[in-house]
């Protein structure tokens, strides 16, 4: 599908907040791709459709994981709405017609994070954090004004303050991997401070 007409699709399946926050993320994306000379058009594919599947209700999540066979962690079942990264990325691949599986990367990893992430995961892990409709994270101003300079910093701290976070929260859980991002981010770059 072409990108217009997957944007329109979206608008119809999103909620109007979530649609705003979609778009605000494929601005911040264009903008970082451009920075570090990263594929535009990846970039905005992947921030278009980095959270296509945030309109299915949990049982079908879970449906969609169960039937392509794709694992499902305990931290997942107990709160099916991280599936909303790999589901989107079945849905860029068998609703939208994307194939290329760095895109579907970005996709499927921009909740969590991961060790190591490419140019493009990067950019849309930190995108979807600083975008410009975000109000409530700690930080805000100095992650956006980071991320013009370093992404791998930006995204270390991100992760830095999403486990603050989520050890703050009583109810809350946390995917391993997000731990396993924020040890490999905290190796390479130390204790940074916010600037």
């Amino acid at each position: 599908m072409k990108y217009k007409e997957i944007q329109k699709d979206l608008q119809s399946l999103l909620k109007p907040s979530r649609y705003e926050h979609t778009m605000g993320v494929v601005e911040t994306a264009i903008h970082l791709a451009n920075r570090y000379g990263c594929d535009e058009k990846k970039a905005k594919y992947a921030a278009l459709l980095h959270d296509c599947a945030k309109h299915l209700s949990d049982p079908e999540k879970i449906e969609m994981c169960r039937t392509r066979q794709l694992p499902i962690t305990e931290v997942e079942m107990a709160n099916p709405s991280l599936l909303h990264a790999k589901c989107g990325a079945v849905l860029a691949s068998e609703r939208y017609g994307v194939s290329d599986e760095e895109i579907l990367h970005a996709i499927r990893v921009h909740t969590t994070g991961v060790p190591n992430m490419g140019l493009l995961d990067l950019i849309i892990f930190v995108s979807d954090y600083i975008e410009p409709g975000r109000d409530m994270a700690p930080h805000l101003k100095e992650l956006r004004k980071l991320a013009d300079k370093n992404l791998t910093r930006t995204a270390y701290l991100i992760l830095r303050d999403t486990i603050e976070y989520l050890n703050s929260r009583e109810e809350a859980c946390m995917d391993p991997m997000t731990q396993k991002a924020y040890e490999y981010y905290k190796t390479l770059c130390g204790n940074l401070i916010y600037q």
